[in-house]
């Protein structure tokens, strides 16, 4: 008896760890197929074979920011765009505080509030510049304007991509800093801990429609190009239509 009790699993250690929900499916959809918009659209950015490719991904990820500026006034609190951008607000006076640091424990103290400062501002000027990549991306696609266009769009693509790297590079640091994996809760929603949920409800429904819109613009996309077989055809059969009339002509 006394040897079954001492080998048996205690209840705390069977018991499942508390986890409470900060970030709703929303959210997490808009912010990976952001990701994964840009991810492409700038990976085949000098590939004339995968121009559409480009274009599409491009679209997408104008259409995925205007969702999330939408989610961002219509949304749970915690991803309000007023909340965004008065963590923004803040960073003058973070830098000041910073500047007069005069003690390892003064600057351990303005880690955390700087960390959501600087991640608030990585995820505006993210915002922000997919407006002038879009327009000027399509722009090019309509031959608006000439080589000075081509770099304007080259020169914000880049500018994201910095932004995007600062961004993944900050998560990375404050993961290695405080042993914990900060990019977890945007892919499974939740923290370990007690307490009430942040994100009161996970609007899952919500999420589904938006991977099935973007998922249905792809398709609608992929039937509309035009088709390598048909292109082929078209140019032959033009290519038969002159050598015909070259030799009715001699």
């Amino acid at each position: 008896m006394t040897s079954h009790t001492l080998h048996a699993p205690s209840a705390a250690a069977t018991a499942p760890v508390p986890t409470r929900r900060v970030v709703d499916a929303t959210t997490r959809m808009l912010h990976w197929m952001m990701a994964l918009s840009f991810t492409g659209a700038y990976l085949t950015a000098e590939s004339e074979r995968w121009r559409l490719a480009h274009v599409t991904l491009g679209y997408t990820l104008a259409g995925i920011v205007l969702a999330r500026l939408v989610w961002g006034l219509v949304g749970p609190r915690s991803v309000r765009l007023a909340g965004l951008w008065g963590r923004v607000r803040g960073l003058p006076a973070w830098l000041r505080s910073l500047a007069g640091v005069q003690s390892v424990a003064a600057l351990q103290d303005l880690v955390r509030p700087g960390r959501n400062l600087l991640m608030g501002l990585a995820m505006v000027l993210m915002l922000a510049l997919v407006l002038p990549l879009s327009l000027s991306g399509y722009a090019v696609w309509d031959e608006w304007g000439g080589e000075w266009l081509e770099e304007v769009h080259e020169w914000v693509g880049n500018a994201m991509l910095w932004v995007v790297l600062l961004h993944i590079g900050l998560i990375a640091l404050v993961s290695v800093l405080q042993r914990k994996n900060q990019a977890l809760p945007m892919i499974t929603g939740r923290v370990p801990g007690r307490g009430p949920d942040v994100a009161k409800r996970n609007h899952g429904l919500l999420a589904l429609l938006i991977l099935a819109a973007v998922l249905a613009f792809w398709g609608w996309q992929w039937q509309a190009a035009p088709q390598p077989s048909a292109t082929v055809a078209t140019v032959l059969s033009g290519e038969n239509r002159a050598s015909k009339h070259h030799d009715h002509d001699d």
